[in-house]
């Protein structure tokens, strides 16, 4: 097994950890809201802390990554956020639970820019697709473990502690991470001389970091793609943080479907990244690197537009379950394949691009997670931010008609 490879499986199990962490607040939400005495709309501001600090505190690691290395990075936010995670049982109102989620999004924030950054270090530019694509899809089977894993442990030992659990897990990775790993492949115990060299000789990345702001703020490339990723995780939110509340006082579905669609829904995804970063990377070998990013990405927003439009008009509620986690499918296409090209246009800066570009995904994160929160409060109406989100994918897939992998900032 190449290290590279010993190396992307470790990144798989922080996908995984990470996701654990985020989806958990999701499947547990009814239990929170009961015991803490909240409605809808509070818990929209308690989920919208987590997307808004995740937003704000992007781009900050994304740049730290770039100057001192994902593996002192890395290991800093795990601790960090495994810390919040677990202080998220120990909430006692409204105020606190706000301020405890916000402070463990400032953790989370760190993780894919520096998941990217020890990609862009790691494999070569013909592999950076699949490798996105197996850390996107190990954050679908995180999701997709969550309600399996943390329903039977809040049954057993009530909601609080299974905070304390996932907190554990997240420091033991951080250990493992920072004793082993290190940031150039040079570095590495135990790796050929012939793996570096096919390592270094296609990555094709500099050595200086230093970037010109005015290229990232000005240039229309990036500001297409931030604004895609902004529209996108409209979708990915509603996943997230609602998809619960949806299926079981939207739906009026019992604990038992919602956790089958929640599981189905994050599988499919898992699938989706793996065939939309495989199939990105055999495009891009055959056709070129815009076509192979443009035609995968574009069509897998396309797809789930579809897919959330039909699922909020379809009265039967096993068929919008069905059709909501084809939409994860979908548009999941589009997530590997979202990341690479910020490694494509980044080269040396892809943690500062990543960060940009996910920044501003975030952003769409902690609107929908505040908006669904207030409409469902105000007009009891669940399928209402399923028709916006259903918008919102439509003009994230044509902005991939302007988005161009092969203008780097170099």
């Amino acid at each position: 097994m190449k290290v590279r490879n010993k190396v992307l499986a470790v990144l798989v199990l922080l996908s995984i950890i990470t996701f654990l962490d985020r989806v958990c607040m999701n499947v547990v939400s009814k239990y929170v809201k009961a015991d803490l005495k909240i409605d809808n709309q509070q818990f929209g501001y308690i989920l919208g802390a987590f997307s808004l600090a995740y937003a704000l505190f992007e781009l900050p690691t994304g740049i730290l990554g770039d100057k001192i290395g994902p593996r002192k990075v890395l290991t800093r936010v795990v601790i960090w956020w495994s810390t919040f995670t677990a202080l998220t049982g120990t909430a006692f109102n409204f105020v606190y639970l706000i301020v405890v989620r916000f402070l463990f999004g400032v953790g989370e924030a760190g993780a894919y820019p520096n998941t990217s950054i020890a990609i862009s270090k790691w494999f070569p530019v013909t592999e950076t697709g699949k490798a996105q694509a197996a850390i996107w899809a190990a954050a679908r089977i995180g999701g997709a473990l969550t309600p399996l894993l943390v329903i039977p442990l809040v049954h057993a030992v009530g909601w609080r502690m299974s905070f304390f659990v996932l907190g554990l897990v997240g420091s033991f990775w951080a250990a493992i991470w920072y004793f082993w790993f290190r940031d150039e492949p040079s570095e590495m115990k135990n790796i050929s001389e012939k793996e570096v060299k096919e390592i270094e000789t296609g990555r094709g990345i500099a050595q200086s970091h230093k970037i010109e702001w005015k290229k990232v703020i000005i240039q229309s490339n990036i500001l297409y793609l931030m604004l895609m990723c902004h529209l996108f995780f409209y979708a990915s939110y509603f996943f997230t943080n609602w998809s619960a509340t949806y299926f079981q006082e939207g739906r009026g579905l019992s604990e038992d479907d919602t956790k089958k669609f929640i599981s189905l829904s994050y599988f499919l995804g898992a699938i989706g990244c793996l065939i939309g970063g495989y199939l990105s990377d055999f495009l891009v070998k055959k056709y070129g690197l815009r076509f192979g990013r443009r035609a995968v990405a574009g069509t897998g927003l396309g797809l789930s537009a579809v897919f959330f439009l039909f699922a909020g008009l379809t009265p039967n509620n096993q068929m919008a379950g069905y059709l909501l986690a084809l939409c994860v499918l979908s548009k999941d296409l589009a997530l590997p394949v979202a990341f690479a090209t910020c490694v494509d246009i980044g080269k040396q800066n892809s943690g500062t691009v990543t960060g940009t570009m996910n920044f501003a995904g975030q952003m769409g994160g902690f609107f929908i997670t505040i908006i669904f929160g207030i409409i469902v409060k105000q007009t009891n109406n669940f399928e209402l931010p399923l028709f916006l989100i259903a918008g919102c994918l439509a003009v994230s897939s044509l902005l991939w008609l302007k988005i161009d992998p092969e203008k780097s900032l170099a």
